[in-house]
């Protein structure tokens, strides 16, 4: 299909950015970061345009989306995969640490591992990444920036600072 527009889904906090794939949703951007191209992307059709927007409505409101888009996460490892499994099961407010996720994946060695793949997640919000900390309960990093994720967390219900 060649060159296709990414989809803008206009919400409270600006317009992100979709991209889709025939799997599914393969990448969603924080409204003003830098576009990144997914590969073979497609137009989508409205019903998954239909299901992002609601998701993506529900999470910044603070709640958890009833129905997620299809997601199409095929160009990720068996690992980041693992993690992003383990993020969607962290409830709306609850915080998890990069330290307690690798313990939690048998692989206590993981840290920087999981935080590498929170970093490569191409669906935040949807998966949760905000939702990870330091094992000090610092902010760390974050893929739109660090102030997405207070905004987020905040809009969660999460006292910040945690430390």
């Amino acid at each position: 299909m060649g060159n296709v527009n990414p989809a803008l889904i206009a919400t409270q906090l600006g317009e992100f950015t979709a991209q889709y794939t025939k799997q599914g949703l393969a990448r969603l951007q924080f409204p003003c970061t830098k576009f990144d191209p997914v590969a073979n992307p497609i137009k989508p059709t409205t019903r998954l345009l239909d299901l992002s927007a609601k998701a993506i409505d529900a999470a910044i409101n603070g709640t958890t989306p009833r129905t997620l888009p299809p997601l199409d996460l095929s160009s990720a490892t068996d690992f980041q995969r693992t993690v992003w499994a383990l993020l969607q099961s962290i409830q709306v407010g609850q915080l998890e640490t990069y330290g307690k996720l690798a313990y939690r994946l048998n692989n206590p060695k993981a840290t920087r591992a999981v935080g590498g793949a929170c970093g490569a997640n191409p669906i935040p919000i949807l998966i949760p990444c905000h939702r990870v900390v330091g094992a000090n309960g610092s902010l760390t990093g974050f893929s739109a920036g660090i102030n997405w994720k207070v905004r987020l967390l905040r809009i969660e219900g999460v006292e910040l600072p945690l430390h």
